[in-house]
């Protein structure tokens, strides 16, 4: 099973909705959307809530193979949205200026979130099945066996679905021939990925620290 781009499309959907009220908000109310503002601080606020949902959820999701609260699929493209929607109004919060500590957040936002288009195609490189659990070798050798079988005996079949089952089998044997190179190469992403990201949240949360600091404590 391989993910489609829709929750792509959800993404840029959400983000053009925000980009379409933060534009009323700025340029047809006159409301201040600067990054120490009350509407800069709740699109910052709200971004990095995202991002904090980005980060724990879907994987909280993946190493619980017994949950029943949704396919891993299904909070993999749940996982997508926020990891673009947040950081964008991460981004939105702090004007797009990469200067400071805020901009070193920034910087490494876009690192994390070009990072994650690179793990997402990996991710449709390997074999998964309908709920989106990685197959292992046998369970495919499996599945070619079974349209191996199908064709045999399907003198009676129509030509398309002969071309479905030849081209379904022809897909099986590559993913069988590139399965260990593919989770060797999803290892080494996840090794990258994860202290990114980490990285990330530490210095985010020393941010947030001193912008309280100096919001309350130094007035």
């Amino acid at each position: 099973m391989r993910p489609n781009a829709r929750e792509l499309w959800w993404a840029l959907a959400i983000i053009g909705g925000v980009t379409a009220l933060y534009v009323i908000a700025v340029r047809r109310l006159g409301i201040d959307a600067s990054s120490t503002s009350l509407l800069g601080h709740g699109i910052g606020i709200l971004g990095f809530v995202l991002m904090l949902m980005t980060e724990t959820l879907y994987s909280l999701r993946k190493r619980s193979r017994r949950a029943a609260w949704g396919r891993p699929a299904s909070w993999l493209q749940f996982h997508i949205v926020t990891g673009l929607v947040g950081p964008y109004m991460v981004l939105l919060h702090a004007a797009w200026r990469f200067n400071g500590l805020a901009g070193l957040v920034m910087l490494m936002t876009v690192i994390v979130v070009v990072s994650g288009f690179v793990g997402r195609y990996i991710y449709t490189r390997v074999p998964r099945n309908p709920d989106g659990l990685m197959l292992e070798a046998d369970e495919l050798q499996a599945q070619i066996r079974a349209a191996n079988l199908a064709l045999a005996g399907g003198n009676r079949m129509q030509a398309g679905e002969v071309k479905r089952l030849m081209a379904r089998r022809h897909l099986l044997e590559r993913q069988i021939a590139s399965i260990a190179t593919v989770r060797r190469t999803m290892g080494t992403w996840t090794s990258v990925h994860i202290p990114i990201g980490v990285a990330l949240f530490t210095v985010a949360f020393v941010h947030i620290a001193g912008a309280l600091y100096y919001a309350t404590l130094q007035r």
